[in-house]
């Protein structure tokens, strides 16, 4: 605080300014200046003195506004600490049938946290952001605090569409919804810091590696798409020796073994 902030604060204190000596009317700067609720008075005090000036009284606002903006960021972290340590770990509760992994739903997820962040004042709101990178979505999410304070997270969830080869592979409407449902369930548990089971990976290794394992993904969903679409053994054959070089590529084996047992499987039909 500035000494013409402190002057201001000393000139508006609600104290006997005629029956006080000056030393007594300092003393109580230091005080006054950590008290929220001093300095509210003083501002009301202002408000009821003609002889103020209009720079003073907004000098008070102003510095009302930081003590306030500061009391509500410090009880909006008290409360999340106080939260976080009331969740415990989250279950899984659905299977991605194509990587065979385990994942807690943004359901299951909203059923466990809600009643513990709103307990301790919080609130949650999403949106879409501005500014991803090209063929990627934002999601937003707005954590409020009853205290006041509110906190902005965001993370990018690619939502192009495409395969690892530039092929299309679904809508951008469906791109864009599938992103921006990956983005809300990520953001709830990043937020509160939750862990889900032993390993949550229906992202796929979201993170660093959002763009790779889309790719992946992508280029898995096509060629099981076009396993069906294959009339003879030779067709199926010659897409088992197409599918299974492109996905070793990408490291991932639940994949690999995902497409080989569905080429098996329909080869299979094929002969029968």
């Amino acid at each position: 605080m500035n000494e013409t902030t402190q002057a201001d604060v000393l000139e508006l204190a609600p104290v006997e300014r005629t029956a006080q000596p000056m030393t007594t009317r300092q003393a109580a700067v230091p005080a006054m200046a950590a008290d929220s609720s001093a300095l509210t008075q003083a501002i009301i005090t202002a408000a009821h003195d003609p002889s103020v000036q209009i720079e003073k009284m907004e000098r008070l606002l102003a510095m009302h506004e930081r003590i306030a903006a500061r009391d509500a960021e410090q009880q909006f972290n008290i409360a999340m600490a106080a939260a976080q340590s009331s969740m415990g770990r989250v279950s899984a509760d659905a299977v991605n049938p194509q990587t065979r992994s385990q994942y807690a739903t943004y359901a299951q997820l909203d059923r466990h946290l809600r009643p513990i962040y709103t307990t301790h004042g919080f609130a949650l709101s999403f949106d879409e952001g501005s500014g991803a990178p090209e063929n990627y979505v934002r999601v937003l999410c707005y954590v409020s605090h009853t205290a006041g304070h509110t906190r902005t997270y965001r993370c990018d969830i690619p939502a192009d569409g495409k395969g690892a080869k530039g092929g299309d592979v679904m809508t951008k409407t469906h791109a864009v919804g599938s992103g921006k449902s990956y983005g809300k369930r990520y953001l709830l548990k990043d937020i509160f810091n939750v862990a889900v089971g032993e390993d949550d990976d229906d992202g796929n290794g979201a993170g660093a590696n959002d763009t790779r394992a889309a790719e992946a993904q992508a280029k898995f969903d096509a060629l099981m798409e076009r396993i069906p679409k294959t009339t003879t053994d030779e067709a199926a054959a010659a897409l088992w020796r197409e599918g299974s070089g492109a996905l070793a590529d990408f490291k991932r084996r639940d994949l690999y073994d995902a497409f080989k047992d569905a080429v098996i499987k329909h080869r299979k039909g094929l002969k029968s």
